[in-house]
C-alpha cells in the first residue's frame, strides 16, 4: 500500500457549501475567482457564470459542490505549494460577489501540502 495521498487543491467547508446552494437558487450557474487583492484583499469572489470572463492565463484548481473555481496564473505560481479551504465567515461579500448582502461572506483559508501528499496538477 503507498502511502501517497492524494489531496484536492481547492476544497469546501459544510458552511461554504450551504452558502454555494443558497446562491445558486438565484443565480444556478456561478463560479469562483480567488482574488489576488487590491479592493476586495484575497477573497474568493463568486460571480454569475455568464458575467466573468475567464483568462486564458487563469488555472482551475478544481471544483466545490459542482462550481468551478480559478486563480489567476500568477497568484498559482505563489500558491501552488497550499490547498485551498474556502469557508464562510459573518460579514459582507466582495462589492461584485454573490455573497455580498447576505451578512455572511466567503473566505479563503488555507494549508501547505505536506510531506507524502501529492496534489493533482489543475486544468485550464
Amino acid at each position: 500500500m503507498s502511502d501517497i495521498l492524494t489531496e484536492p487543491r481547492v476544497v469546501a467547508t459544510d458552511a461554504a457549501l450551504a452558502l454555494i446552494r443558497e446562491i445558486q437558487a438565484e443565480y444556478p450557474e456561478i463560479l469562483f475567482h480567488q482574488s489576488g487583492g487590491c479592493c476586495d484583499g484575497s477573497s474568493p469572489m463568486c460571480y454569475p457564470a455568464h458575467d466573468y470572463i475567464v483568462g486564458d492565463r487563469d488555472v482551475k484548481l478544481g471544483e466545490i459542490g459542482g462550481v468551478p473555481v480559478y486563480i489567476s496564473e500568477s497568484q498559482y505560481a505563489v500558491w501552488r505549494h497550499t490547498q485551498l479551504i474556502i469557508d464562510v465567515v459573518p460579514g459582507r461579500g466582495g462589492m461584485f460577489s454573490l455573497d455580498n448582502g447576505r451578512e455572511k461572506r466567503f473566505l479563503t483559508r488555507s494549508r501547505l501540502f505536506g510531506g507524502g501528499e501529492v496534489c493533482p496538477l489543475p486544468s485550464r
